[in-house]
Order: C-alpha cells, then sequence, then structure tokens
C-alpha cells in the first residue's frame, strides 16, 4: 500500500510531536492531526511560540512543516476517511473504577477510536497503535472493527513511542530504536513495511525493529518499568545514606561505572513523575496478578510504593527541620512539571510534597518557568486529597521567580537551569529534591 496520507488520532504530547517530526521528514506524505477538543487545535494552528506543548525544537519543526503537509483539524470524520494510515495516539490512563480499579488501563479513549475508524473507513486502512498499551489490546482494536464495518481490511501495527519529554524532537530525530509489530500474515508484513518506508525517510535501517504485535505492545511496558525501577531503586538507597552518612551522589557515580549497569536514571530525587511509569507499572502489575503471577506482580508494585515513600519522605525532611510546624513559614516550591524542558506536571513530585508542607502549616509560593498558573491550580484543585479553595492566602501561584524572594525556605523539585542561577540571602534554607538533601546558608540556588 502506498502511503499519501496519514491521520493521528489525539494532539497531545505523543501525537503533536511524532507527527510533526514525521511530515517534516516525509514532506511525500500529508500529515493531519485531529483531536475532538477544538481548543487545542485552535492552539496547534495559532503562534508557534504558544504551542499546547512545551517541547525544544518542536516549535521550529511545526514552522517548517505547518501548512506544507502537516495539518491540524477537528474534523475527525473526513480525515479518517482520507488517510490510508490512521495512528491512535490518546490517552490510556489507569482506571479509577470497574474490575483493576487503579492499576488496568483504560482503554476506553482507544475503544472510541476503534469505532471512529470503522465508522468512518470507506476502504481498507492500516491502523498503528501510538498510546501505550497493554498486550494483546490488538485482538480488541480487531474485533471492534470487524464489529463495525466488515466491508473493510483492517491491519493492526504496534509502533510504540520511546520519548522522553524535554528531549522528545532529538528522540525522533535520533531514535536508539523505532519498533513496529504485525502480523506474521502477508497482509500483515506488507503492513510493517509500508510504516518501516516512512521511518526509514530518517531513521537508519538497522535502528528499526520489527517483531510481533505482542512483543511490541509488551516492550513499552517493560522498558519503562524497568527505567522506573532504576529511580526507584537508587532512591530507595538515598534513606540508607542518610542513615549511614554515606554520600548518595558518590554512591550512584561509583555504581554507574560499572559498564553492566550504566550511569543513566541513577540521580536521586523526591521521585519520578510524568504520565507513563506509574500508570505504565501498575498495568504490568495488573497483567501480572490477571496471570496468576502474584509474585512478580507484589515485585513490581513495590517499585511504585518506594516512589510514593519517597515524596513523602522528602517532605519529611523539610518538617523535621523546622520541628514538625511550618505555621508561618514561607516555603517556595521552585518548579512544578516533573521534569525539565516540559510544561507536562503529570504525576509530579511537587504536587504531593506541596500538599504535604500545606498540611503541616506553611504558606506555599509556586513558581515554574513553563506550567501555566491554571495548569498548577487545577492540579491543586483536583489531585490534592486536601481541599483548598484556590483564593486562600497560603496559596500563591507566580509568574515570575524574583516573587519568591521574600519566603524563608527554597524547595527545588525540577531541575530548570535558572534556578541555578538566582541569588538569596544566605540566611535562607534550600531543600534540593532532585538530590535529596537540604543546605543552610548556601547562596547560590542549586549548588
Amino acid at each position: 500500500m502506498i502511503i499519501k496520507n496519514i491521520c493521528c488520532i489525539g494532539a497531545g504530547y505523543v501525537g503533536g510531536p511524532t507527527m510533526s517530526v514525521i511530515a517534516l521528514k516525509c514532506p511525500h506524505i500529508n500529515v493531519t492531526v485531529v483531536d475532538a477538543n477544538p481548543d487545542k487545535i485552535k492552539e496547534w494552528n495559532g503562534p508557534v511560540n504558544n504551542l499546547p506543548i512545551y517541547e525544544p525544537g518542536l516549535s521550529d519543526v511545526v514552522k517548517e512543516a505547518r501548512g506544507r503537509n502537516l495539518f491540524f483539524s477537528d474534523d475527525i470524520a473526513g480525515n479518517i476517511e482520507k488517510a490510508e494510515m490512521i495512528f491512535m495516539a490518546v490517552n490510556t490512563p489507569t482506571k479509577t473504577e470497574g474490575e483493576g480499579a487503579g492499576m488496568k488501563a483504560d482503554l476506553r479513549n482507544i475503544e472510541a477510536c476503534a469505532k471512529d475508524i470503522a465508522k468512518y473507513s470507506k476502504k481498507d486502512k492500516i491502523v498503528v497503535e501510538k498510546s501505550t498499551l497493554p498486550v494483546r489490546t490488538a485482538e480488541k482494536i480487531k474485533e471492534i472493527l470487524y464489529e463495525k464495518s466488515t466491508d473493510n481490511h483492517f491491519e493492526i501495527l504496534s509502533n510504540p513511542e520511546f520519548l522522553a519529554e524535554g528531549t522528545a524532537i532529538q528522540d525522533l530525530f535520533k531514535s536508539d530504536r523505532v519498533l513496529i509489530g504485525g502480523d506474521d500474515s502477508e497482509s500483515g508484513q506488507n503492513a510493517v513495511k509500508a510504516l518501516v518506508d516512512i521511518y526509514a525517510n530518517w531513521i537508519p535501517k538497522e535502528k528499526i525493529l520489527t517483531t510481533n504485535v505482542w512483543s511490541s505492545e509488551l516492550a513499552k511496558l517493560a522498558s519503562n518499568a524497568m527505567l522506573a525501577q532504576r529511580i526507584s531503586s537508587i532512591n530507595s538507597l538515598s534513606g540508607l545514606c542518610e542513615k549511614t552518612g554515606a554520600n548518595i551522589d558518590e554512591l550512584s557515580k561509583a555504581i554507574g561505572m560499572d559498564h553492566r549497569i550504566g550511569p543513566k536514571f541513577l540521580k536521586a530525587s523526591a521521585g519520578f513523575g510524568g504520565s507513563c511509569f506509574q500508570k505504565d507499572i501498575l498495568n504490568l502489575v495488573y497483567l501480572c496478578k490477571f496471570y496468576g503471577l502474584e509474585q512478580e506482580a507484589e515485585y513490581w508494585h513495590q517499585v511504585v510504593r518506594i516512589n510514593d515513600n519517597q515524596k513523602k519522605r522528602f517532605a519529611k525532611k523539610v518538617i523535621d527541620y523546622f520541628n514538625g510546624d511550618l505555621s508561618g513559614i514561607r516555603v517556595a516550591i521552585l518548579g512544578w512539571a516533573f521534569k525539565a524542558n516540559t510544561n507536562d506536571s503529570r504525576e509530579s513530585a511537587s504536587i504531593k510534597v506541596s500538599e504535604i508542607l500545606y498540611k503541616s502549616g506553611a504558606s506555599i509560593t509556586i513558581y515554574d518557568p513553563m506550567v501555566q498558573k491554571r495548569s498548577i491550580s487545577n492540579d491543586i484543585k483536583n489531585l490534592w486529597d486536601t481541599k483548598v479553595k484556590l483564593n486562600d492566602k497560603r496559596i500563591n501561584i507566580v509568574e515570575k521567580i524574583s516573587e519568591t524572594k521574600k519566603c524563608d525556605t527554597f524547595v527545588i523539585l525540577t531541575e530548570w537551569e535558572e534556578f541555578k542561577l538566582i541569588d538569596i540571602e544566605e540566611s535562607k534554607i534550600i531543600f534540593d529534591g532532585r538530590n535529596i538533601n537540604h543546605n543552610k546558608n548556601k547562596i547560590s540556588i542549586g549548588k
């Protein structure tokens, strides 16, 4: 099948950047990103310096490709009908109710996509799973497609993303690997080849790995679980370092110099965040339980528990420093995004740490250079267990870092470069969640 038109359903952190790079590298293919949220589409079509997603390099890619062969639209039906290949890049959060609540992936968005594809398709389609999905989801997608549409042939491919927010564009330009899973049938392998040919426009063939669908689906969950496990492992050792007098940074360096382990993901912090690690591990826990692997499920569940405990342990360090009472203490939360170079705050350690400090009596001033004020307000409103009014005088969300300088204590939770450059008074206290310590009478934040 010759691919002339691609439609991607979902204009979020995966769909937007991925399709922008495909359009840039494949000018002979029209790429349209669709979304049911017209406001999001309006932002994608607006000024490139105010896209709904902040990702270094993304604005340059969109500026070059948009209007040429990259388009953003809320016409889902028309673009599904026109495309030969359709990517599914919608959110798959953890279920909050019903069977598997708290662990299992919620596939309602994926199922809705499949129903739309079946409804609006008037010719054969290649359907590509781009969202992170539990193994064997392709069976469910195919079932929905053929239940709703018997006149067309559908091939389901798995093509998981391995992007790190903050470096997503470079990850897309120079991928460690591109994974494509498809059926062993002739039509299945033809579909695989069609997607391989797209990536081969800029990715070396030796970095494009083809597998069966199930291996590809499981690979994304397993990769994120292994990465998160490293973070929780080093974080579990940070507590032991504090008890024994060992230095966690020195320990991390020593461990990382072992070529069998390597240095990446061995930096102690207040805990990992983002949309992937926790929900993917919980999904893996659910799958292990589903197949009767209780010990394996408990092993991976502990990774999440250690991560949750790390956030509480770090907050407790701040509280203990002030003898258990933060009443009257003005605390600056520096960083709301779960990591630098993104405006994504999903599962950010800042959310839980700031809530614990607030409950202990602190007045909270929050600053992040990229996360918008309304996003921070929504996180507090929707994710804090403690219900607060957003006009509470003990919660202040500011747009300039200079507005935090009157605070008594600074808690750094995101590695933005500007936090390393500002000066504060020598009498102020710094708690650095990026390496689980506090420094008294330091002049420059982060040093």
